[in-house]
């Protein structure tokens, strides 16, 4: 994937290590039984909770950060005290091979073990009987593993994605948002689940917009990103080529050449021509007789960051995920429209505004649904382990992350130790029934309303 080293150390390393220092730091008391109130007939017993771990967990990782997303949810397996079961994706082979060989050296072998598979492997492996299954991928696979878990009423875990909208008020800074919203799209080669997918907008607001990103853009990875060493790669051909197709939708404002000859989609504020393969200005991209067509290595297909205008809402880029460095804007009259907009799709695995408004914020806040939400920033949510990330609806299924980690692979289990005297208090439950032992049942087992709740 080519991934520089600045975005390594951040979000494979430093990420985990964060999730590994807070978990230690905290273990001991997530640990411990949690004590719950108790009725009057209780008063005199034990109640709380036990976290028990569930048994033998399997973890099945992606491939656009595999390290990070293999980690920390193993973080959370092993601090609750289960078995895991790591399955590494296989499109990225040399982290693949990286987990099969470093992690057996590190962690106890009958507590766990690292599975090398592709499709046909992996599905014969979910075929066993786990104890809980942790996903991330995409929601097509998903609904693959949901089904496999569903045989054995196994719980699930799925942190799935989407298409994270972000809304740009006319009230904010266009250079930080620019800045902001650039590094969020295009970090990675915009190969991240909570990338921005999508910009809302006015058409003012569009105005200043193009410009402000145009100059974050060349500021991040010079004028020909294809040689900044700070700009991914995509990761494989299949997905190159599922990229590029999505960019015969609206106009181009900036980037989107493409050469079918070297799979490059480049640099330049032109639009791009109807046909596939053409270079900007409708030039054919023509195949040199000493030159034929060569498959490059995956880890050479280049891509730079693209910004569609005019896109339409039933244009290609707007029907899925767009994992890739493309950045569509459509503009809206309001925030309002923003609103309705986002409200009409699926729950979004994360919901980005920008506005020096608060009460802007806190409409879309309130207004809306989605995984996660950020204001003013982009991605900078899922660095603070204190806060569970996850999906909602078509975006996922749980949460994890420091203490919901723990949470997440933990079975809370209800416990109530009882003493073996005192009998006469339990006579007023056994049969035979009497009526006049019901308001003293009542009195002994009800919980009492301690407030008025005012509904809004």
């Amino acid at each position: 994937m080519r991934k520089p080293f600045f975005e390594c150390e951040f979000s494979e390393i430093l990420l985990c290590k964060n999730e590994l220092h807070e978990t230690l730091n905290n273990l001991s008391h997530w640990m411990k039984d949690e004590h719950v109130d108790k009725s009057l007939v209780t008063r005199l017993d034990l109640a709380f909770i036990r976290k028990d771990p569930y048994g033998v967990v399997l973890i099945i990782g992606p491939w656009n950060c595999p390290i990070h997303l293999l980690l920390v949810p193993l973080i959370g397996a092993i601090a609750a005290g289960n078995c895991v079961i790591i399955k590494p994706s296989e499109i990225t082979k040399n982290s693949e091979r990286l987990m099969a060989e470093g992690l057996p050296s590190y962690l106890d072998k009958d507590c766990s073990a690292v599975v090398a598979a592709g499709v046909e492997e992996t599905t014969r492996l979910l075929e066993n009987k786990f104890d809980y299954i942790f996903f991330t991928g995409s929601p097509s696979v998903g609904r693959i593993v949901m089904t496999a878990a569903a045989k054995h009423l196994t719980p699930v875990t799925l942190e799935l994605g989407g298409k994270n909208p972000c809304y740009v008020s006319d009230s904010c800074n266009v250079q930080n948002v620019a800045r902001r919203v650039a590094w969020g799209r295009f970090f990675n080669a915009g190969q991240t689940c909570v990338a921005p997918d999508y910009v809302l907008c006015s058409a003012e607001m569009q105005e200043k917009l193009l410009p402000a990103l145009r100059e974050a853009i060349t500021e991040f990875y010079g004028p020909n990103p294809r040689e900044s060493p700070d700009f991914g790669r995509i990761v494989g051909d299949r997905q190159f080529q599922r990229v590029q197709a999505l960019l015969h939708s609206g106009h181009t404002a900036i980037g989107g050449q493409t050469d079918a000859e070297e799979r490059y989609i480049g640099e330049g504020p032109g639009r791009i021509a109807g046909g596939r393969g053409e270079l900007q200005g409708g030039s054919p991209a023509r195949r040199s007789p000493r030159h034929p067509a060569r498959q490059p290595r995956l880890s050479s297909l280049p891509t730079a960051p693209t910004v569609l205008v005019e896109v339409q809402q039933n244009d290609p880029v707007m029907q899925e995920e767009i994992f890739g460095p493309i950045l569509p804007i459509l503009t809206v009259d309001s925030v309002d429209d923003a609103i309705a907009f986002i409200n009409a799709r699926e729950r979004p695995l994360v919901l980005y505004v920008f506005s020096s408004r608060k009460e802007v914020v806190n409409r879309v806040l309130e207004r809306t649904s989605s995984g996660g939400f950020c204001a003013n920033d982009t991605i900078m949510h899922m660095t603070i382990p204190s806060l569970p990330f996850g999906g909602i609806g078509q975006s996922g299924l749980g949460s994890y992350h420091g203490r919901s980690s723990f949470e997440t692979f933990s079975h809370q289990r209800s416990a109530l130790l009882r003493g073996a005297g005192r009998e006469t208090l339990n006579t007023p439950r056994y049969p035979p029934y009497a009526p006049h032992r019901l308001p003293l049942l009542r009195a002994a087992t009800e919980t009492k309303r301690r407030a008025t709740c005012l509904l809004l």
